[in-house]
């Protein structure tokens, strides 16, 4: 399965899940037109684990569903690898957002300074690669659906600082 590039991880146990007002939000888009994609459905999942990992207020996480040459020039790119893959998860270690790196804004009376409290929880991306996940699938997770689903969770979970290439990590 795919991985996480080599960016710094947020700290198991101690990452900030909780983001300003509001609810968490996945953004979804299919860059690739060899697989249909039901966007809501893994949307839907991505919220699921997302709730059930504990992230709570305005938090923000984009899925992406990209082609084979796509993956693989990402792959190379940051994983050094030659090929496509199925998954590339991109944390953002959005406990280190520092109000001193907002853009500048007027100030006032009427304006208080901003709180880096009520920014969005930036947690990452995940990138998916259906036409890999259905080659694999049969020998995998069966159908091309479960795949994508496993998918679909496995990069979420990446983005979140789970690492299977830690003992215990993968047996989380």
């Amino acid at each position: 399965m795919g991985d996480m590039p080599d960016r710094p991880r947020p700290r198991l146990g101690h990452p900030r899940r909780v983001g300003g007002e509001g609810d968490p939000e996945v953004f979804v888009a299919d860059e690739q037109d060899v697989v249909v994609v039901d966007i809501v459905r893994w949307q839907s999942l991505a919220q699921a684990v997302l709730a059930a990992e504990g992230v709570r207020g305005h938090a923000e996480l984009s899925i992406m569903f990209v082609g084979r040459d796509e993956m693989a020039e990402l792959n190379e790119q940051f994983m050094g690898k030659t090929g496509p893959t199925d998954v590339l998860a991109f944390p953002i270690d959005a406990g280190d957002v520092e109000v001193a790196s907002l853009p500048p804004r007027s100030v006032g009376p009427d304006r208080a300074p901003p709180d880096a409290g009520d920014l969005p929880l930036l947690l990452g991306d995940v990138v998916v690669c259906p036409e890999v996940a259905v080659a694999q699938a049969p020998e995998h997770a069966g159908s091309a659906d479960d795949e994508l689903a496993l998918l679909v969770v496995h990069g979420v979970l990446h983005v979140l600082g789970h690492d299977h290439a830690v003992d215990d990590e993968r047996e989380r």
